[in-house]
């Protein structure tokens, strides 16, 4: 690892979980987690090493801590107490995940603790063209029942848009398994927010069910992906904003038949944005040199929703000075 300019770190438990994480990006890099033969096996797409992170085009946000704003903002533009603000359009015509040069390109300052790290930046007023000088945390806590913890703190001098999420991708099988259609999730949720063909949100949002978008009951993912439905030929798959039922309780839960690993999702956002990495395209060679193909991992984001600054009826994701930002979302590996 480039220490240089990535200074890694490493945590363990005495189940013998193994999480790495980097500076650059406030970074997922591995998980290593068992299945239920007690078999170890990295658990998400990326690198080894930083070098690969800095090239955005084979770094699809690999890990990374995403920010200013996680998702779409329409036309890059919003308002705040009547203030135009435009944002770089990194994404066609529209904002994605910060911009040009979002959260995942900096090295933060990273400080380890009992069972954890703690990574803050300063976000200058002006980056990106939001508003604001962002003071921003996120810990990440290993626990002994193989559950990794984030936390995120942020506070500001100016209103801003705020919505920060962790873009891992995962195949449970194994990093550089060829698909996650036979894995099966459970969701939620009980409408998504829809969107339209540039994958920005209308403001409506729609009931699951009786569509491909139901996982209120767990399935295999690859039922439905490749119907003929509106939205799944938008986001051609998943990648979609799922309006979660309620906070504080599971969210999600992902499994995987083939080595019976699972994980469970807990979080007090409003949101989870599914994504099977419809983008891949086998390009990108990962960190055991195989390459990534359509629909080799998977990111369960959690976060709110897309867009919400052009949306009055969404959760606001405005941060105003004086507030703090808090939230957390839990990631419980285990074995069926």
């Amino acid at each position: 690892m480039d220490t240089k300019f990535d200074p890694g770190f490493t945590l363990i438990n005495s189940q013998s979980m193994i999480v790495r994480l980097s500076s650059y990006g406030a970074r997922v890099m591995s998980i290593k987690v068992p299945d239920h033969r007690s078999e170890l096996r990295d658990v998400v797409l990326g690198y080894n090493e930083s070098k690969s992170l800095r090239d955005p085009s084979v770094n699809p946000y690999f890990g990374c801590t995403v920010g200013r704003y996680a998702g779409r903002i329409n036309n890059g533009h919003f308002q705040i107490d009547n203030e135009d603000y435009s944002l770089p359009t990194n994404n066609g015509n529209h904002h994605l995940h910060g911009g040009q040069v979002g959260f995942d390109r900096y090295t933060w300052e990273g400080e380890p603790f009992k069972n954890g790290v703690r990574f803050k930046r300063i976000s200058p007023a002006g980056e990106e063209g939001y508003p604001g000088n962002l003071h921003v945390e996120v810990s990440f806590t290993l626990s002994e029942d193989n559950q990794l913890s984030m936390e995120y703190f942020a506070k500001t001098d100016v209103p801003t848009p705020l919505n920060l999420t962790n873009h891992t991708y995962f195949n449970l099988s194994g990093e550089g398994s060829p698909s996650i259609n036979d894995h099966q999730i459970m969701i939620k949720a009980d409408a998504i927010t829809e969107i339209n063909n540039q994958l920005i949100p209308t403001g409506k949002f729609l009931d699951v069910t009786g569509t491909p978008f139901d996982f209120r009951k767990e399935k295999r993912i690859g039922d439905n992906i490749d119907s003929d439905h509106p939205q799944l030929i938008f986001g051609n798959g998943y990648d979609h904003n799922f309006v979660l039922d309620s906070q504080k309780e599971v969210a999600a839960v992902l499994y995987d038949p083939d080595s019976r690993r699972q994980l469970t999702i807990r979080t007090d956002q409003p949101g989870i944005q599914f994504y099977t990495a419809n983008f891949l395209d086998g390009t990108i060679i990962g960190k055991t040199k195989k390459p990534y193909p359509f629909r080799s991992g998977l990111c369960l984001e959690t976060q709110h929703f897309p867009d919400s600054p052009n949306h009055s009826h969404f959760p606001s994701t405005i941060l105003r000075p004086g507030q703090e930002f808090r939230s957390y979302t839990h990631w419980h590996f285990s074995a069926r």
